[in-house]
């Protein structure tokens, strides 16, 4: 694997910890322990920093700050660690760009995947067809079909269809779905969600079977 990942906390535990991880998994890895540093560091190796993850409580320059500075140039994925479950911080993040949030404590296999999934989908070749048990994602054509007939989904079913599918086998919470599928311009009833997995299980047909629903969470799309 080919990617260099950033990874900035000011706790050389917590950087060795998921270091170890990524290492095992064939990633290169830079460390920076302050916001300042980091930003020196990201300049010095942009064209091949694939991911970064942020610590939000960082010495120096916090890890807002540093999100802002890195967005003006650049719009590499960044996995925030926050130790903060607040929903205002949440809502804020998204709005300056961040791709994902991992809450402290955290499990390093969890985090593993989902910097899998974000590399996947920001490299993923556009003309590339995903063939799932019969279900063909055409993401040049945003088109869906099953057993090679096309099904009528409206943008908002086809972009949830495509972040289960490019999360296969990650239980997603509805908020995180919201987050990611909604980008916070829908603030009302999570329930919405539920009424678009109902259609797009009809839609499906059988296939319909691959979305399983994960109480008191939200939803996972197995393989």
């Amino acid at each position: 694997m080919d990617s260099t990942i950033l990874i900035v906390d000011d706790e050389s535990r917590i950087r060795k910890l998921i270091k170890d991880f990524l290492v095992a998994k064939q990633y290169s890895v830079i460390e920076a322990e302050d916001g300042e540093q980091s930003l020196e560091i990201f300049e010095e190796n942009k064209e091949k920093i694939s991911l970064i993850i942020l610590d939000v409580m960082l010495p120096k320059l916090d890890g807002w700050s540093v999100l802002r500075k890195i967005r003006q140039e650049s719009k590499v994925p960044v996995i925030m660690l926050t130790a903060r479950g607040e929903e205002q911080d949440e809502l804020f993040g998204f709005e300056l760009g961040v791709d994902e949030y991992i809450s402290k404590p955290f499990s390093p296999k969890i985090l593993v995947a989902r910097i899998e999934a974000i590399l996947k989908r920001v490299n993923g070749d556009p003309k590339e067809h995903k063939d799932y048990d019969g279900i063909v994602i055409d993401q040049e054509g945003r088109t869906v079909t099953v057993d090679g007939k096309e099904i009528e989904l409206s943008l908002r079913e086809y972009e949830l269809l495509k972040y289960l599918i490019d999360n296969a086998n990650i239980a997603l919470s509805r908020d995180k779905i919201l987050n990611n599928v909604w980008n916070y311009d829908y603030y009302g009833d999570s329930r919405t969600i539920d009424s678009h997995i109902k259609k797009i299980r009809s839609k499906l047909g059988k296939k319909g079977k691959h979305i399983k629903t994960m109480r008191g969470v939200g939803y996972k799309f197995e393989t």
